[in-house]
């Protein structure tokens, strides 16, 4: 049984608070803003097969008038049975609707979308200016690290006269000297835990030594030794491992021992985390087997096929950093995030990248040799290839880091595009982040409207410059629209209401002229009797401009069933709802020679809602009155709020969320293409939260 159809008990409640601060407790059933009234009500989802409380039947607001209209006609002559019966009934029920509609209050078009009442209220944890308050922890002296150092804080220099290693940390030394920066896997060193740990450490570093010496170098880098131990050195040290290996004259990677398999000593090492930025920032690259003595030197096109042979991504990369193929700045760091992030999961899952959920490291940590595991050490191995970087912090996860690594380059405004992105799996937390995008477009094809403010404790991103509206579910509301004007309709429309008139009139005088009040009174009549066919051709011109909503359906419905619940259900010339070509992911488009989509995209979304499988009860339609056009779509909840984010292959980005009330964050159900212009119907924003 879904979570909202729960029995309510006093500990099953929670809080939520409006935009001026007042509480109101209800229960954990699925709720929405309402955009009229700005309180937290309820959600009825109106469903082509109604299930469960909060669901029902597909209904209409539309002009009452014009659907009784439509059914007279429709059931016209009524000679089935009692069916009779019931058409006087609804015939006389028309005539008083139809003068009694006149005192109804008119529906206005506002020319907008229904607008989305509340606002982030909440702190950030860590913000985009620092005009704002962040309640992020900032280790002590971690703003006095520079922004570039340009060469590492400690190296190990042979001392010829004495004859041996010693660590010189004086600026004027390191920047004059040469040195050799070392790459290795933590595993091919030492064994972790091991009795005798220190032992292979010292063994290690000697043959590191030996190597270096027989390169005829003096000085070498290595982290075992040139990590600091105060959190501000080890800080610093993360932050600078870019500026090591960029500065450095050779860069020597230390394998394991041959005899255990040379393929399997490269492949090993290519799943380390921080094996993109110790081989692409290097000028020159060495490798040496533990058990023998020759260093070799290799190219970068020699390491992808040594250690990268099965992955695309990387050989990309390689011949970007060769100069063979260039890459644009954004498609390289793509490509760089995620062979970094597949490395992240090697020991769990080759090739995968863990959802943003857990975004801890659980790969071969190598850096994490002094002072505990970084949890972001991934994006700190990312971050050497950004302009500007992010100082590493103990007490930030991948997904912080990551937000906080994309507001400091914001002209890549990475985290602004993976919010337009949908992908396969949206995870229940940080539902912005996205490694794919079901769509099939890249990261950099997404050209994003809306600016990260900042991310909360929590995870979620809170967006500044977001136009929005509102999803009404519970039913089809009477949408004001105006028609072409048309001579001959007005007159037509006018007649049914001097129908009435007439009738009264024939009875008045039937008793002095009994000849003028029967005619008056047959006139009257049979004008009452065809006042529906009047009715419905006074009403029939071209829709020229009506009032914008979007209008959510749980289930498949057919176009058939949707136009017979819009504008009163007059069918006559209004343009119909057409179906999206590529807006969603069922879509169809139709192969003549007018862009448009594929009806058989309905049979699909229909197949996929009752024939079980992950989509089953999962289908909803969308119904954008503005641009006329249904989309079929797959979501966990019903999405309550549209959000205009990004543009895409000449359609907008439009993310559709679910509200999470108790906790003032909306949640990402799906994505659509749409058109771009109906973005100016819907209202700007100010800061929003998406967790």
């Amino acid at each position: 049984m879904p979570f909202w159809q729960l029995p309510v008990t006093r500990d099953d409640t929670i809080t939520c608070y409006d935009n001026s601060g007042n509480p109101k407790t209800h229960g954990r059933e699925q709720r929405y803003v309402s955009p009229t009234t700005g309180i937290c009500r309820k959600l009825i989802v109106q469903a082509v097969t109604p299930s469960g409380k909060p669901e029902v039947a597909v209904s209409s607001h539309a002009n009452q008038a014009s659907k009784i209209a439509i059914w007279l006609v429709a059931n016209f002559p009524p000679i089935q049975g009692w069916i009779i019966f019931k058409w006087i009934a609804l015939w006389l029920w028309f005539i008083v609707k139809l003068f009694w509609s006149d005192t109804q209050p008119e529906v206005y078009n506002t020319g907008y979308y229904k607008p989305y009442a509340r606002e982030f209220q909440g702190q950030l944890w860590a913000a985009r200016s620092p005009m704002e308050h962040s309640s992020r922890i900032i280790d002590d002296g971690e703003m006095d690290i520079p922004t570039y150092t340009l060469y590492p804080r400690l190296l190990m220099i042979h001392d010829p006269i004495r004859n041996e290693w010693v660590p010189c940390a004086d600026r004027y030394t390191i920047i004059h000297t040469k040195f050799i920066a070392i790459s290795f896997r933590a595993v091919d060193a030492y064994t972790r835990g091991a009795d005798n740990e220190a032992v292979q450490k010292a063994q290690f570093i000697q043959e590191v030594r030996a190597a270096v010496l027989g390169q005829k170098y003096n000085a070498y880098w290595l982290d075992l030794e040139c990590v600091g131990e105060t959190p501000l050195e080890k800080n610093r040290d993360l932050y600078c491992m870019a500026d090591v290996y960029r500065v450095a004259d050779v860069t020597l990677i230390m394998l394991g021992k041959s005899r255990a398999g040379e393929d399997e000593c490269w492949k090993g090492w290519g799943r380390r985390v921080w094996t993109m930025p110790e081989a692409l920032l290097s000028p020159h690259l060495r490798y040496k087997f533990r058990d023998q003595e020759a260093v070799t030197p290799l190219s970068l096109f020699e390491l992808a096929n040594l250690a990268y042979t099965k992955y695309d991504d990387e050989r990309a990369i390689i011949n970007a950093y060769s100069g063979k193929d260039p890459l644009e700045r954004l498609e390289r760091l793509m490509l760089l995030k995620s062979a970094i992030w597949r490395r992240g999961t090697a020991a769990l899952a080759p090739g995968v990248a863990p959802p943003p959920s857990n975004l801890k490291m659980i790969g071969d940590s190598e850096k994490s040799i002094v002072g505990g595991p970084y949890p972001a050490e991934r994006v700190y191995a990312l971050m050497g290839f950004f302009e500007h970087r992010i100082k590493p912090n103990h007490s930030e996860d991948d997904l912080h880091a990551l937000v906080r690594l994309s507001m400091a380059n914001d002209n890549d405004r990475i985290v602004e595009r993976m919010v337009s992105m949908l992908p396969s799996t949206i995870t229940e937390t940080a539902c912005w982040y996205s490694d794919d995008d079901i769509y099939h477009a890249n990261l950099w094809d997404i050209i994003p409207e809306i600016q990260v403010a900042g991310v909360t404790e929590s995870g979620a991103l809170v967006i500044d410059g977001c136009r929005m509206a509102s999803i009404r579910w519970k039913d089809f509301p009477e949408i004001a629209f105006e028609s072409t004007d048309s001579l001959r309709r007005n007159i037509i429309g006018f007649i049914p209401y001097i129908a009435l008139p007439a009738l009264f009139t024939g009875l008045s005088i039937f008793a002095t002229s009994r000849m003028g009040g029967i005619t008056l009174i047959a006139i009257g009549f049979v004008l009452l009797l065809m006042s529906p066919w009047m009715f419905i051709f006074s009403k029939s011109g071209r829709i020229i401009t009506a009032q914008p909503w979007l209008i959510g359906v749980k289930g498949a419905i057919s176009i058939k069933e949707v136009e017979k619940h819009l504008y009163g259900g007059v069918r006559a010339h209004f343009p119909g709802i057409y179906f999206t070509p590529s807006g969603s992911k069922f879509s169809r488009p139709e192969g003549g020679p007018h862009r448009g989509g594929s009806p058989a995209q309905y049979d699909d979304a229909k197949q996929a809602d009752s024939h079980g499988g992950p989509d089953a009860g999962h289908i909803y339609t969308l119904i954008d009155t503005y641009s006329s056009t249904m989309y079929y779509f797959r979501a966990e909840r019903p999405p309550t709020v549209c959000i205009f984010t990004g543009r895409e292959g000449g359609l907008g980005r439009f993310v559709l969320c679910s509200e999470k009330c108790h906790i003032n964050e909306l949640h990402k159900e799906s994505v659509l293409r749409m058109p771009t212009e109906i973005s100016q119907k819907m209202m700007l924003y100010g800061w929003i939260a998406l967790g």
